[in-house]
């Protein structure tokens, strides 16, 4: 009976060992980084609010990888070398549906950019400070038919992480405000007294297009005040 328990045991013992080595796989070494971009630019957005996502074929787990992208429109990930596939989600981002995948091979440090095309995107814009208040300018201008804008709106932080659901105050134009797009729009926003006393805030413009939930961000700019 003891030769039974104790041959139980050793066979216990023999499969956590086999589980444990099985579970203890190095963990991935190599980084895929890139941007999103549109004609080599980066495109700004709100930081983890747009989502890419990377398969990886034939691996024994199919499962999606998400990728979140920075405000700055980079992104990275720490992956196994392997043949990837990149996607890009439908209605996840500011930009026309794109439904081409990206064949990525990811071998030590591995580079891609992923091109969108943008219904909106700001140009030239400035910030600069006037008085208590800032003050930003830039020109929209249409890149994908068929959309309209919705908001356009002037965002300003205390940290260089500004969006729609990160600021301290904003400066919105809607409606009739946004009639003649042919010029550029102007904007102002009082700083709050909490805020000055930094000397400095963060502030970027973001446009919102009719029925797409993310809004196209300009650079983050410091300002001083």
């Amino acid at each position: 009976m003891k030769s039974k328990v104790f041959l139980s045991i050793g066979i216990l013992i023999c499969v956590l060992i086999a589980a444990c080595t099985k579970d203890n796989y190095d963990p991935p070494k190599s980084m895929l980084s890139g941007q999103v971009v549109y004609q080599g630019q980066p495109v700004g957005v709100r930081s983890n609010g747009v989502q890419l996502e990377l398969w990886q074929p034939g691996y024994q787990f199919f499962t999606k990888i998400p990728i979140y992208v920075d405000q700055d429109g980079t992104f990275s990930a720490a992956l196994f070398d392997g043949n990837y596939k990149l996607t890009r989600l439908k209605g996840n981002g500011p930009w026309a549906d794109n439904t081409d995948t990206i064949n990525v091979v990811v071998k030590g440090s591995t580079t891609v950019s992923v091109p969108v095309q943008p219904y909106f995107v700001i140009a030239n814009p400035t910030f600069q400070k006037s008085g208590t208040s800032v003050t930003a300018s830039g020109k929209v201008n249409m890149v994908a038919a068929g959309k309209t804008v919705e908001r356009v709106t002037f965002y300003i932080g205390s940290t260089q992480f500004v969006d729609a659901t990160t600021n301290v105050a904003k400066d919105d134009k809607t409606g009739t405000a946004l009639g003649d797009l042919s010029q550029p729009l102007t904007f102002s926003v009082a700083v709050p007294a909490n805020v000055a006393t930094k000397g400095y805030v963060y502030g970027r413009l973001g446009v919102k297009t009719t029925g797409v939930a993310e809004l196209l961000y300009t650079p983050v700019q410091k300002i001083q005040l």
